[in-house]
């Protein structure tokens, strides 16, 4: 069973509460684009992260797609997007604190992503 704290206190969550959990964990990092995003501005944290470039490097994404995410994740306070001092003026984003601790959720992801289409190879 999973806890969570409340004030400070730890407590063990209900069924129903790990269940709504799992609904809002998705509803913000469900679909296609979002944890690829997160992992490639992680990977990616000691360069500059312009839109330009995390569309290149996140294959197969479009313009509009991107936008809706990088702006999902920055209302969620996953990401921050910074005006750069350019001309013409470019936009960095990078991963926040708070995003960080997504990271452990998105390695267990990879890890059995791998493990399961080596398992599928083996079958």
């Amino acid at each position: 069973m999973a806890t969570m704290n409340i004030n400070g206190n730890v407590q063990e969550a209900t069924c129903e509460q790990e269940l709504a959990a799992i609904i809002d964990s998705l509803e913000i990092l469900g679909g296609k684009w979002k944890l690829r995003i997160m992992r490639h501005l992680n990977n990616h944290a000691a360069e500059t992260n312009t839109f330009k470039k995390i569309q290149r490097e996140v294959e197969g994404i479009s313009s509009k797609m991107l936008t809706k995410e990088l702006r999902d994740l920055e209302i969620n306070l996953l990401v921050t997007r910074t005006v750069l001092d350019t001309r013409p003026v470019s936009v960095s984003y990078s991963i926040t604190e708070y995003g960080l601790s997504v990271l452990p959720v998105n390695e267990v992801l990879v890890q059995w992503g791998l493990n399961h289409r080596q398992r599928l190879k083996l079958s």
